[in-house]
């Protein structure tokens, strides 16, 4: 299973916004396991919330990282809300609007709107809500000798960024 749940940066505002997107895919092996046995008709694949959280967490890490050149190690700190009020299904895309709210030496907290988009008619719809806060690990004297290579902001991000991250030394 892969650990990135954003397909590609379609926006950045420098320090204040950034937008992401992700395809659903039946091909997608955590979807063999999350169905949906509501009312509206027979059960069938669904992206989990808990997923969709992450990927939002991953666009407003990567926004929060980008303020200064990644040069720092961003983690999740806390989701303070996450509220989800539909589905998203296999053929529907997702896309992640992430905003700072706040940032300071110690982290950054972000808001941020989710929305689906169904290919067979539809257009976009938001479906969630989101408020996470961010720490800045160097700067908060954790004492955690945190090794680069666990850092989120790695090689495998590169063709997600494009642009946006400055090549390794």
């Amino acid at each position: 299973m892969r650990w990135l749940w954003i397909d590609a940066v379609i926006e950045h505002e420098p320090h204040v916004r950034l937008v992401a997107v992700k395809n659903v895919s039946l091909a997608e092996e955590h979807l063999q396991q999350h169905f949906d046995d509501g009312p509206d008709g027979p059960a069938q694949p669904l992206m989990p919330a808990s997923l969709m959280l992450e990927g939002m967490a991953q666009t407003a890490g990567i926004l929060v990282g980008s303020v200064r050149q990644f040069s720092e190690k961003v983690i999740l700190a806390k989701v303070t809300q996450a509220t989800f009020d539909s589905d998203v299904v296999p053929g529907q895309s997702i896309k992640y609007d992430a905003c700072i709210d706040r940032m300071d030496d110690a982290g950054a907290s972000t808001k941020g709107i989710i929305s689906r988009f169904d290919h067979r008619g539809g257009g976009w719809q938001e479906i969630g809500r989101t408020e996470i806060i961010f720490s800045h690990v160097d700067k908060n004297r954790s004492g955690l000798d945190l090794p680069e290579h666990n850092f989120v902001f790695g090689e495998n991000f590169r063709a997600i960024l494009g642009g946006l991250m400055p090549k390794s030394p």
